[in-house]
């Protein structure tokens, strides 16, 4: 089987190297590291205009997206005004994502998005989001601890592609402070924390297009890369 090319969202920041201090490209590679340990191959996609031209050419390339986590997406992009602890928007990645995802979508393309990556396949569908979890459950356990992952139970829906791929019930790492509110269009609920947060999405009829709450990358279950990275493979040998 050939390696599937498959395309990473990442994003912009300051960075400091020698003589340098610039804004640069920016990825944790437990993304990279995952998807290479599963049959991929990585080929990292920054923001950038999302020209329709543009947008084609990247999906074009590559045989599967994964978009993944990172700062709040703009409240405006889902109708609502910015609660006081969200992150400062960053249109040219939101606009860049979105894009990627909808297409991806359109294409039938393997999606796997996580973390903000499953808060923007809901966005990009005409979903909503929930800007601040502990105004809802009442603690921050979903946010981690500083530079320190979460740990969350989770449980899955029965029948769905994410039930056949993980536990029915288990304990798994997470970093957010926001989460789906109303799904977007088509889009199942397939499991939920402990306390109610949509911890996964999934969008029936497609070949692979979920979206996790948790970080899969973080976890030493391996079944849901492999499994994006078997479907990416058959959408590329198509």
């Amino acid at each position: 089987m050939t390696a599937p090319v498959i395309g990473i969202t990442s994003t912009l920041d300051r960075a400091q190297s020698g003589v340098w201090d610039t804004t640069a490209v920016f990825l944790h590679w437990h993304y990279g590291e995952a998807i290479i340990t599963a049959g991929g191959v990585v080929s990292v996609l920054p923001p950038q205009p999302a020209f329709p031209d543009a947008v084609a050419a990247v999906l074009d390339g590559v045989s599967g997206l994964v978009v993944t986590g990172g700062g709040d997406l703009d409240a405006a992009l889902y109708g609502q005004g910015e609660h006081p602890d969200n992150d400062t928007p960053h249109p040219l990645r939101d606009e860049w994502e979105l894009a990627l995802a909808l297409a991806a979508v359109e294409r039938d393309m393997p999606y796997l998005g996580i973390c903000r990556g499953a808060q923007v396949l809901n966005v990009a569908l005409g979903g909503t989001l929930i800007q601040h979890v502990p105004d809802l459950v009442g603690h921050k356990r979903h946010e981690g601890d500083g530079d320190t992952f979460g740990a969350i139970g989770v449980t899955t829906v029965p029948g769905t592609q994410i039930a056949q791929l993980h536990p029915a019930e288990s304990v798994v790492p997470v970093y957010h402070h926001q989460a789906i509110d109303s799904p977007g269009a088509g889009l199942m609920v397939s499991a939920r924390s402990e306390d109610g947060i949509v911890e996964a999405v999934e969008l029936p009829g497609k070949a692979f297009c979920v979206g996790v709450q948790w970080h899969p990358e973080e976890d030493d279950r391996t079944e849901l890369f492999e499994a994006f990275i078997a479907a990416a493979a058959a959408y590329g040998a198509r």
